[in-house]
């Protein structure tokens, strides 16, 4: 078995889970390939490290010969959608591990770790399969890393004044958000931003996208949840001339001569699921669902 680890380097106590991993690895006899982060890290640290790196833009291959079976991602949610997006398409499983905070993608807890490894290894698990939104714009080019797993933003900068979002949907229009900003969330997104303005929660086995306006200056103008397949396309107005886009914390500046299209992602994030690390436990255990 071969597999990819991710980490969040700025934290101490997520190196010192890493190292515990990769001890844990060692003793299992199975093969590890380290984020180029981690390496560094490991380095800096001047801690024993396996001797290959991984390679985002290469296939999923490397120095032992065989396809990375898992990635393993130890950090928080930021440091999950980080993995995904450099797995992209590659169709690798992804388990979490929470050093963070909440952590509904990475829901393994420190304590649990060397328990949760030991089912990996032993094939009892489930995988979860979670959709992605991407975006595109009329610039090729232009938006380096469109797919999200959790949430495209559309947002005013800092303290400039509202912004005007015309929003069409499969050609049609469907309205004009004048408000801070608007967020298109996929099912697994619906409890991260989204959740935080008042948009309502999806269970990832969900076929559908919600939109949640930032603020809205209408009473009238509610969170809407719509099919997957539908396709949305926006004009963003401003008074300054420029907007920010995040595409699940990537962020950069954008014209508002730039236009931009929404759809369902042609491919999808597969979740390692171990034991009760299921959603409606995190509901129950994280969001003190009914409580």
């Amino acid at each position: 078995m071969t597999i990819a680890l991710f980490g969040n380097t700025s934290k101490s106590e997520t190196m010192i889970e890493v190292s515990h991993i990769l001890e844990f690895m060692k003793r299992n006899n199975v093969n590890v390939l380290l984020s180029q982060e981690i390496r560094q890290e490991l380095n800096m640290r001047e801690l024993p490290a396996f001797p290959e790196d991984w390679e985002g833009e290469q296939q999923p291959e490397n120095i032992y010969g065989e396809p990375i079976d898992f990635a393993v991602s130890v950090g928080g949610d930021g440091t999950f959608l980080t993995t995904a997006a450099t797995i992209g398409d590659k169709n690798i499983p992804i388990l979490g591990i929470n050093c963070g905070h909440l952590g509904f993608l990475a829901d393994v807890q420190t304590k649990d770790v060397d328990q949760i490894l030991a089912q990996l290894l032993a094939g009892e698990y489930t995988i979860e399969q979670r959709s992605l939104i991407t975006v595109s714009c009329n610039k090729e080019g232009l938006i380096l890393s469109p797919n999200a797993l959790n949430e495209v933003a559309i947002m005013k900068q800092g303290f400039s004044s509202m912004i005007s979002i015309e929003v069409k949907v499969n050609g049609e229009k469907l309205h004009t958000y004048h408000a801070d900003g608007l967020v298109v969330s996929t099912p697994t997104g619906s409890t991260a931003y989204n959740l935080s303005i008042g948009g309502p929660l999806l269970v990832p086995q969900s076929r559908g996208i919600v939109l949640s306006p930032i603020a809205t200056h209408s009473l009238t103008v509610r969170p809407l949840v719509v099919p997957d397949d539908w396709k949305f396309d926006l004009k963003v107005s401003t008074r300054y001339g420029n907007y920010l886009i995040s595409v699940d914390g990537r962020s950069m500046i954008l014209s508002d001569e730039i236009k931009l299209h929404i759809e369902k992602a042609r491919y999808t994030v597969k979740l390692v699921q171990i034991g009760e690390n299921s959603f409606l436990n995190s509901l129950r255990t994280k969001l003190n669902w009914g409580k």
